[in-house]
């Protein structure tokens, strides 16, 4: 997955342009067999919320350990007519809740590239999106800091913040090429 991507790079491992197309692929296709609770959460979510019409819907996941207990959390970024505006889309952080997951926070109008950064707060990592459309201009990376509790759930006002120069961190979801459906 991305997330082993991650790992080997952060190892200093040098890997093969082809593991890390591979590994980005696979990341942005169908989830293996033990990540499926994940599309059924998905759903379950998108039907409470009221945005099952949007058979469209497609999301891009990220499993990557944010609090450095040994669980991964997700990076969830959904795109669709109804997850998205002129700003951008939603992206979820969850954490298992024993077979499913919990909502840590609904983040709107993000646009990837996604970072988890080096940096930390409060024992998670922070983490970045880009902010862009929605007549900001021009485009910069927000910087959302854990508070103990959650996340900011808007990267264009404060506690979020703008990032200025080269933060360490990596990108878990590149881009809004490919996806895996919600809905067969």
């Amino acid at each position: 997955s991305g997330v082993d991507t991650v790992r080997l790079r952060s190892a200093g491992i040098a890997a093969p342009a082809l593991l890390v197309a591979t590994a980005l692929a696979q990341s942005q296709g169908a989830a293996p067999a033990a990540e499926k609770p994940l599309k059924s959460f998905l759903q379950g979510y998108a039907r409470n919320g009221h945005f099952e019409g949007d058979k469209t819907t497609r999301y891009f996941d990220a499993f990557v350990d944010l609090n450095s207990d040994g669980k991964k959390e997700v990076i969830v970024y959904l795109m669709g007519s109804s997850w998205c505006g002129s700003g951008g889309c939603i992206t979820l952080i969850l954490a298992r809740d024993a077979t499913s997951w919990r909502v840590v926070k609904k983040i709107t109008i993000t646009r990837p590239p996604i970072r988890v950064l080096s940096s930390t707060s409060h024992g998670w990592h922070n983490i970045s999106v880009l902010v862009a459309g929605g007549g900001t201009e021009p485009a910069y990376e927000s910087e959302l800091r854990f508070d103990g509790k959650s996340y900011p759930g808007n990267p264009s006002v404060a506690p979020a913040r703008r990032l200025n120069g080269k933060v360490p961190g990596e990108i878990v979801i590149p881009s809004m090429q490919g996806g895996t459906p919600l809905y067969p």
